[in-house]
C-alpha cells in the first residue's frame, strides 16, 4: 500500500533563493538515490516566509529514511542543505521530517 507524505520544515527566507537554485539542480546521484530507496512523485513547495512543505509517497516511509541514511550522496546532500534551515540544532534537515496527519484524501 502506497504511503502518502507530507512535512513542513522552515528555512531562512533571506536563502531561498539559493535554496530554490539548488533544487533546479539536484545532482543525478541524489535523484538516483531517491528512486532507488522508494521515494516517489516528491514534491517540495516554498512559501516566500520560508515555510518549505514537502510531499512524497513510498510503500514504508520508515525503511525509505533509513535506506536513504546508508547512503553517502545523502549524508552530503544534508550537509550542504543544513544552512538553510531554522531550528534543527545542527541537525540534518531530513531527521525534522515529521510527518504530518493525512486526514482526507480524493482519488
Amino acid at each position: 500500500m502506497t504511503q502518502r507524505i507530507c512535512f513542513q520544515l522552515q528555512i531562512n527566507p533571506e536563502f531561498a533563493d539559493e535554496y530554490k537554485e539548488h533544487h533546479a539542480h539536484v545532482w543525478p546521484e541524489m535523484l538516483q538515490a531517491l528512486s532507488e530507496t522508494g521515494w516517489r512523485n516528491y514534491s517540495l513547495f516554498l512559501n516566500p516566509n520560508g515555510m518549505l512543505i514537502g510531499y512524497l509517497e513510498c510503500d514504508d516511509f520508515e525503511k525509505s529514511v533509513q535506506l536513504m541514511n546508508e547512503t553517502e550522496i545523502n549524508a552530503k546532500w544534508q550537509s550542504t542543505m543544513a544552512k538553510f534551515f531554522i531550528g534543527l540544532d545542527g541537525g540534518a534537515p531530513d531527521g525534522a521530517i515529521a510527518p504530518l496527519q493525512h486526514i482526507f484524501y480524493l482519488p
